[in-house]
């Protein structure tokens, strides 16, 4: 199954179609948006977007054996945070009905 993505270029475009806003502007704006998510979630602090989602950092505890999956090769990871985001109620609704 083949999956279509949508690039941050491709974004930027639709946005200018629909407000006709200056293209640089755009892109320095969601650039200035996600430095931020990233910027609180290096900080921990959980990023709640109302109507879409919450961004936060989870612990996903070390292992002394883990496999690297290329070469099969046993190894140790170290404790460490990973970024996770949980869609909101609204992003869950509107989601549902597309796979069934």
């Amino acid at each position: 199954m083949s999956v279509d993505k949508l690039t941050k270029a491709e974004i930027i475009e639709k946005i200018y179609e629909q407000t006709g806003f200056n293209k640089k502007d755009i892109h320095m704006i969601m650039d200035n948006i996600f430095e931020e998510v990233k910027n609180a979630l290096t900080e921990d602090k959980v990023v709640e977007l109302r109507g879409f989602g919450t961004f936060e950092i989870r612990t996903r505890k070390g292992r002394e054996k883990a496999h690297n999956p290329k070469t099969g090769e046993i190894v140790a990871v170290n404790t460490h945070g990973v970024a996770v985001f949980r869609p909101g109620k609204e992003l869950k609704s509107s989601v549902w009905p597309i796979r069934e």
